[in-house]
């Protein structure tokens, strides 16, 4: 007699209905900035208080959030946004690292970064066959873009500090020059720029410019800012970031429709692989 063994299929890549990222309009770009200069602050007071509790609070807080996030099976603003919080601040320390431990110019920590970032991207691209974030509807692409993500904040980090610090710009000029430069990739995607180009080259200068207007406000006169304290600063920061996110939350505005809808054609071109 012939004994049928169960079937035991072992699932290495999760699929989700529709896409674990938010809808980028408008608003996206305004929560996306104020975590950069949330990130920028709120690590500058860490470390007033404590070095210890600053890299207890980057490192944990950010695993913690990486890992809620990753085993959830759907989008949620909330749990999204405290993921990329998490990864402002985490990002801007391990930023630091590399220039306080060793002395490197931020210029070099900035190409170390570039070329850091276009390889995962690459790798991303030719594993996937997209790096479009309307489709992060898998485990290994949303991996992907968390690893990307954490790679702009570190380069944005250094790119700030290298034209505040190592050009001389200063905190005020920095963020003209970069609130210029970020309007740059939305000018060339309304001349036809790849809109997945446009949105990464955006995301990448979000820090540097959301962390200049943080340092402004935050910074002493000495250092070029007007004096309000990064403790202050921080604290309004995550006022505003706790009343944007819950709005979304209330609302579903920054469901991704495009996603879905990308989704959807996928599934019936190939239900197999969705």
């Amino acid at each position: 007699m012939q004994v049928a063994l169960p079937t035991v299929r072992v699932v290495r890549n999760r699929d989700f209905p529709v896409p674990k990222v938010p809808a980028v309009f408008a608003l996206f770009w305004v929560v996306k900035t104020l975590t950069t200069g949330i990130g920028e602050t709120g690590a500058d007071f860490l470390g007033t208080l404590s070095i210890p509790l600053a890299a207890l609070v980057g490192v944990g807080g950010f695993a913690l959030a990486l890992w809620l996030q990753l085993r959830s099976e759907a989008y949620h603003p909330v749990r999204y946004w405290l993921t990329v919080l998490s990864v402002a601040l985490f990002g801007t320390m391990i930023a630091d690292g590399p220039h306080v431990a060793l002395g490197t110019p931020y210029w070099v920590d900035s190409i170390v970064y570039l070329v850091l970032l276009v390889a995962v991207l690459a790798w991303w691209k030719r594993s996937e066959g997209t790096i479009s974030v309307h489709s992060i509807t898998t485990g290994r692409r949303e991996r992907f873009y968390w690893g990307v993500v954490l790679l702009t904040f570190g380069l944005g980090t250094a790119l700030g500090d290298a034209t505040a610090i190592n050009a001389g710009l200063g905190f005020a000029w920095s963020i003209a020059l970069f609130g210029v430069l970020i309007l740059v990739p939305l000018g060339l995607w309304r001349l036809g720029l790849d809109a997945t180009v446009a949105f990464w080259s955006a995301y990448v200068l979000t820090r540097p410019l959301g962390a200049s207007v943080a340092d402004y406000l935050g910074s002493s006169h000495a250092h070029g800012g007007i004096g309000c304290g990064t403790g202050p600063v921080t604290a309004l920061g995550l006022v505003l970031f706790a009343s944007l996110v819950g709005y979304l939350w209330w609302t579903h505005a920054d469901e991704d429709a495009a996603g879905r809808t990308v989704t959807a054609r996928h599934q019936e071109l190939d239900p197999a692989e969705v």
